[in-house]
């Protein structure tokens, strides 16, 4: 080999490893279904469309830059619609959204954009926008993800506004640039303090909805036991047992418009109605009562409860002698099993006929007539105030359907959910619910269907006097004394068209004034809530009604996210974001100038996922645990508007606690409620982080300790240096904390808990804090 062919080798060698060296490796295309190759039904396979404003249609061309298909856009009356996906990003990254767009004949109107890419999520990142006539155009932008851990990718045509005319988009792509080293730091200044943090931000909710009341709170254990419905009906709980014959008195009805008769067959054979599907425990008491009339001829009536076949797995109380009047009997039952298809039938044989006024069934161990496991994790709650009774409900809720003898009052539809209303749990019950917790009451009235008489006769049965009309009645009902409740809600949701009595804004600021002008002459001492909702709504509301209102009432509600940090960060947005608009509101209108009208966040939470509990009963995991805790966070940082939070809603129904048949348990979010009331702080601090850790700090009441509260939405365990200034640590105080490696663990209620609150002491603390994945953790930290 001579040395020319040597040397020329050697650099040939030389530049291919120059090569390698410069190479970089393509960075992948993190969208599915890029180029829109892949599809079924029509459809392309990952991508949705969806409608923000106006109206379009939505096309899976077959047509494309390349391949052969590609997502258009069409639209001949203006809208602002998008094809979109969710994909998983990086937090501390910096991407790259590129795509190509092909557009004819689209005009905008107003602000709109035109054709581009955006990202829902992350305002305002967004690519040039394609508009007019034009052939395949490359568009492209880079960003920073920051805190977000997933994206919100459009195809967006308009944007902003409405656009008309066709887009179609093609051959997209997602790609990672580059990644941050993120080294997460709290700074605390404990001498910069904010308004103090209201109690009632842990506030709750409680609704004649689902199993929130009936099914959670109270205990009757017989469904439709005022027979709203004809027993055998398909709407009913109650079946037909031996053959028996129904037939429904209308003419004289024991409560409601109707009462079973049930005629028994003369042949000896057992005829009667039956309910199945109660939750029973071994050696567990159950205690109630019946109402009965009957013929002459009838012999004998029995009360039977079971907990499987045979003789040996039912107890029977057997009423001799009924007589044509109706009368209450006593009914007392120990089970012989466990089960969660107990049954109880009432039945006669030989002959005549009888009539059931009503029935109940309660566990003994009942507190007033509420589930004793249910109210133990309600003083462990120890919310300082509760709403009730609505929500929609209350639009079409007549409150004195729900007072009196509780067999007398008569069942209703439920006016804005779907079952019964039993009325066994009216105004009485609540305010005895609330004394019993050492609660406050924050009673909602009907301004929906309901008018201003019926409201200020309901105001004047809690607070009037006992010689005042509606006074004598609640000392005829057994409460001598007034109830002196304080807190008063004039409505909900009446800017909605879901809302029973629903208006415009304009007919329902007159219909509030008229309201609280009534309530405030008949009883000055009261605290009136406004229906509010940010924007259009709750303006006109603060202009045409601030005269009339101490508190202006906000909701949300928010679902599920497909990335950890961006699920739990939606709860403290929307907290900030309603107390930046009516911040804005303060500074713009003249109607507001002297006056503090705080928010009432009377609704808040997320709902989303199957209704595991019932109607709206949806089940909440570790990840939604960490968002609530957020969101209390983010209270602390708004307290100088934010004066009252009511969680909606408290038992089963998108709620805290979650029961089955015979047992009740903490759901994720009421361990997080159960400690920050139990353990956070009053005076707010200055804080500073970086996402996605969300930190809020407060001083204890004695000024004995600081309180640190660390959300860390992330999958990784963390070490936090402490900077703080303002406060000199002892090194000592308390630790609580929520975690666990599954962000979508849950608790059952009847099963051993996989999320709990484990507490721990803090020693020897050097400034840094050491917090578990996917957690929620209080530091109680000693101050000299």
């Amino acid at each position: 080999m001579n040395r020319r062919f040597t040397s020329l080798m050697s650099f040939a060698l030389l530049l291919m490893l120059a090569s390698l060296a410069t190479a970089q490796p393509q960075a992948a295309n993190l969208l599915p279904n890029a180029s829109f190759e892949e599809g079924a039904d029509g459809k392309p396979a990952a991508w949705i469309p969806h409608t923000w404003g106006g109206a379009g249609t939505f096309s899976y061309a077959e047509t494309g830059r390349t391949g052969g298909r590609s997502v258009m856009i069409e639209s001949d009356v203006g809208g602002d619609i998008a094809w979109h996906v969710r994909v998983h990003v990086a937090p501390h990254a910096t991407y790259r959204l590129s795509g190509w767009i092909k557009t004819e004949n689209a005009q905008t109107k107003g602000q709109a954009k035109g054709a581009l890419l955006n990202l829902h999520n992350i305002q305002p990142v967004a690519t040039a926008a394609v508009k007019g006539t034009s052939d395949w155009t490359k568009v492209q932008v880079v960003f920073e993800t920051g805190g977000e851990d997933y994206v919100h990718v459009n195809c967006l045509f308009g944007g902003w506004g409405l656009a008309t005319g066709k887009a179609w988009f093609d051959d997209l792509s997602l790609e990672q640039i580059s990644m941050k080293d993120w080294e997460p730091a709290i700074a605390i200044d404990a001498a910069k303090t904010g308004e103090p943090v209201s109690k009632y931000i842990y506030g709750q909710f409680i609704e004649h909805l689902g199993r929130c009341i009936y099914g959670g709170i109270w205990a009757e254990m017989i469904e439709d036991r005022k027979f709203y419905y004809p027993p055998g009906a398909k709407e009913s709980p109650w079946r037909t047992a031996g053959g028996a014959k129904i037939e429904m008195d209308r003419e004289n009805p024991f409560v409601g418009e109707h009462t079973p008769k049930i005629v028994v067959a003369a042949d000896g054979k057992s005829c009667g109605i039956i309910q199945h599907g109660l939750g029973l425990i071994e050696g567990k008491k159950y205690v109630g009562r019946i109402w009965l009339a009957g013929s002459d001829d009838v012999d004998s009536i029995r009360i039977s409860l079971g907990w499987g076949e045979g003789r040996e797995n039912f107890q029977t109380t057997t009423i001799e002698h009924v007589g044509t009047k109706f009368t209450k009997t006593p009914l007392e039952f120990t089970a012989g099993g466990t089960t969660d298809d107990g049954w109880l039938i009432i039945d006669a044989s030989d002959g005549g006929s009888f009539r059931i006024g009503t029935v109940s069934l309660m566990p003994a161990d009942n507190v007033d007539g509420m589930r004793a496991d249910t109210l133990a994790l309600l003083r462990e709650l120890d919310s300082p105030v509760y709403r009730w009774p609505g929500g929609n409900f209350v639009s079409g809720y007549d409150w004195k359907d729900g007072i009196g003898d509780r067999d007398r009052r008569p069942p209703r539809k439920n006016p804005a959910w779907r079952g019964v209303e039993h009325n066994d749990v009216g105004i009485d019950e609540f305010l005895h619910f609330c004394r019993v917790l050492g609660t406050e009451p924050y009673i909602a009235v009907n301004s929906g269907l309901g008018g201003t008489e019926n409201a200020v006769d309901e105001l004047q049965y809690a607070n009037g006097a006992a010689d005042t009309p509606m006074g004598k009645l609640r000392a005829a009902n057994g409460h001598a004394e007034p109830y002196k409740v304080k807190w008063w809600g004039i409505g909900n949701e009446m800017y909605g068209g879901w809302q029973l009595g629903h208006m415009s804004l304009e007919k329902y600021t007159k219909k509030h004034n008229e309201f609280a002008a009534a309530f405030r002459a008949e009883d000055p001492s009261i605290k009136l809530v406004a229906v509010g909702a940010t924007g259009k709504w709750s303006e006109g509301m603060m202009q045409q009604c601030a005269e009339h209102m101490d508190l202006i009432s906000e909701h949300f509600y928010r679902q599920g996210s497909p990335g950890l940090a961006s699920h739990v960060q939606q709860i403290p947005d929307a907290v900030r974001g309603k107390a930046e608009a009516h911040r804005d509101y303060r500074r713009r209108f003249d109607s507001l100038v002297g006056k503090d009208i705080d928010i009432a966040l009377d609704e808040w939470n997320y709902w989303y996922g199957p209704h595991v509990y019932g109607e709206l009963g949806t089940r909440y995991f570790l990840k939604d645990g960490l968002g609530v805790a957020a969101g209390l966070n983010e209270f602390t940082r708004q307290s100088d508007i934010m004066f009252m939070a009511n969680y909606a809603q408290t038992v089963n129904v998108i709620g805290c606690i979650k029961t089955s048949k015979t047992d009740a348990a903490f759901a994720t979010t009421g361990l997080v409620l159960q400690l920050y009331r139990a353990h956070y702080g009053t005076v707010p601090v200055a804080v500073s982080t970086d996402r996605p850790l969300d930190v809020a700090a407060a001083w204890s009441d004695d000024r004995k300790s600081l309180v640190v509260a660390i959300v860390n939405p992330t999958k990784q365990a963390l070490e936090i240096p402490l900077e703080i200034k303002g406060a000199k640590l002892t090194g000592g105080g308390r630790r609580w904390q929520i975690a666990g490696n599954d962000p979508m663990a849950y608790n059952e209620p009847g099963k051993p808990p996989k999320v709990t609150i484990e507490e721990s002491a803090v020693e020897r603390f050097k400034n840094r804090f050491a917090v578990a994945a996917c957690s929620v953790t209080l530091f109680k930290l000693d101050v000299e």
